[in-house]
């Protein structure tokens, strides 16, 4: 997924409505704070007017967050994996793996299907080993060299398969 840019012209129209829904919590809070109607909120003092926006828009921002979350764990619910939570944010996986930790389900039951890694001219499977449980990886590099997992501890996670098998095809690519 290709992350989403907004043009100028929406940019504006979502601070407006931000600042239009901001009005009325200011409005409040400011009330509350001071015992001012909000018709006399001209007589407070300028600095903790604008110290009231500032909180405010830190109210908002725990909302957006909160609401971030929400959405993140529904696309998670759809099937959406951490990669392309994270492309759709403009970070990477790992990063959209601690900010939405639970947005993702993994797999409980039945053994996870295998999948391939293609780099630097070479291919690794990537597997599901059910008696250590945990993940493998057995491949050819473009050198001709074939590699495995090296069977000592079971990999956490399809990822960290990928990751040693992606080293092992990096280092045996050949034509050099």
């Amino acid at each position: 997924m290709t992350r989403i840019e907004a043009t100028e012209a929406e940019i504006t129209a979502l601070e407006t409505a931000l600042y239009d829904a901001l009005n009325p919590l200011v409005t409040g809070v400011r009330a509350r704070e001071t015992g001012l109607p909000a018709e006399r909120m001209g007589d407070a003092d300028p600095v903790d007017v604008t110290l009231s926006v500032l909180s405010c828009w830190k109210i908002v921002d725990a909302t957006v967050e909160r609401l971030t979350a929400g959405a993140a764990r529904t696309a998670g619910s759809y099937g959406a994996s951490y990669e392309r939570l994270g492309a759709a944010w403009g970070i990477t996986r790992q990063g959209a793996r601690k900010k939405w930790p639970d947005a993702v389900e993994r797999p409980r039951a039945g053994i996870p299907e295998p999948s391939t890694v293609e780099l630097f001219g070479g291919i690794a499977e990537l597997y599901w080993d059910p008696v250590p449980n945990g993940w493998r990886w057995k491949g050819a590099a473009a050198d001709g060299t074939p590699g495995e997992a090296d069977g000592s501890h079971p990999l956490g996670s399809r990822e960290e398969a990928a990751a040693y098998a992606g080293a092992f095809l990096k280092e045996h690519a050949g034509g050099g």
